[in-house]
């Protein structure tokens, strides 16, 4: 049963009054309430704050990279374990196509029901699904098979067990590996970017965010209890933090926006995953008219840019 946020009951009230419609087969009531609904999600989705982004950005209901990886790839398969502890479920990795084009796809997955929930640890990797994430992608460089990055985590496990097997040096060998990795790379946050859980399979020729995910250097509510010492200023966290793709794009913190349908990923998955396709198929043919110098300087000056000011 799908879910609705506040600021969308409008649209399920709209969208119950369709469905009644069509089982009285009343097409003139059907025409006219479609109208209806297509001026409520212009209105309300075209005035979202922050805050009503960061509510659809952790939607119950929004498609998670496993969706978008069965939706877009065919002849896929599975690249298990780190070989150094275990198999992480909070990273996938799978080789496979997209259109004609064999691609390394890479991303983190939250998970669906309490069981599958716990089995991918809500979406927070562990060391070894970082160093799982850097064996599939030298595994791609070797093969010169372009990668693919599917984001959405609200950030690396902190327990005590991801710490004794060194998170932060996981993270970090990520960042340098990744930043010189020689293959052509794309990230794209499509719900939550949260730290340095998110940075790790951030590094890439082109980084990109779904029109309605949110890439945080902390998570509002943190944010919130360190500043007022209180995380119910949740709003107010959001609002000052400016981890919105519009604010990001603006602060040329982030390449592209892809446009996800406006009513969102979570009422059109197969929209969303099209739009996704699309924005790596497109990315790869203008990074492919780049020689390897040529793009590695990109990334290089790309990245070193990042913080830069003037006085």
């Amino acid at each position: 049963m799908a879910t609705f946020l506040n600021f969308e009951e409008k649209i399920k009230g709209i969208q119950e009054d369709i469905i009644s419609a069509r089982v009285r087969h009343d097409e003139k009531a059907v025409k006219t309430l479609e109208a209806d609904l297509d001026k409520a999600v212009s209105k309300i989705f075209n005035n979202l704050t922050p805050f009503q982004k960061l509510q659809l950005a952790r939607h119950t209901d929004r498609p998670y990279a496993l969706d978008y990886i069965n939706l877009i790839m065919r002849d896929k398969y599975e690249i298990h374990g780190d070989r150094h502890f275990r198999d992480d479920a909070a990273i996938l990795c799978y080789l496979g196509y997209i259109g004609d084009e064999k691609v390394m796809v890479i991303g983190e997955q939250k998970g669906r029901g309490t069981k599958n929930k716990i089995r991918r640890n809500f979406g927070m990797p562990h060391p070894e699904g970082y160093r799982k994430a850097l064996r599939a992608a030298k595994m791609a460089e070797k093969f010169n098979i372009p990668v693919l990055m599917l984001v959405d985590t609200p950030g690396a496990y902190p327990g005590l067990g991801a710490e004794e097997r060194n998170q932060s040096e996981a993270i970090a060998r990520n960042l340098l590996e990744f930043s010189q990795l020689n293959t052509q790379t794309v990230a794209i946050v499509i719900g939550e970017g949260g730290s340095g859980g998110a940075l790790a399979i951030s590094v890439a020729d082109k980084f990109a965010m779904m029109r309605y995910s949110v890439f945080s250097v902390i998570s509002p509510e943190g944010c919130s209890a360190i500043l007022w010492s209180d995380p119910t200023k949740i709003e107010a966290a959001t609002n000052a933090m400016k981890i919105t793709s519009e604010d990001l794009k603006g602060l040329n913190l982030i390449d592209d926006i892809v446009n996800e349908p406006l009513i969102g990923a979570h009422r059109d998955k197969e929209k969303a995953a099209n739009a996704i396709s699309d924005y790596f198929l497109q990315s790869l043919e203008s990074l492919r008219s780049l020689t390897d110098e040529e793009r590695l300087e990109a990334r290089y000056n790309k990245l070193t840019s990042v913080g830069a000011y003037s006085e």
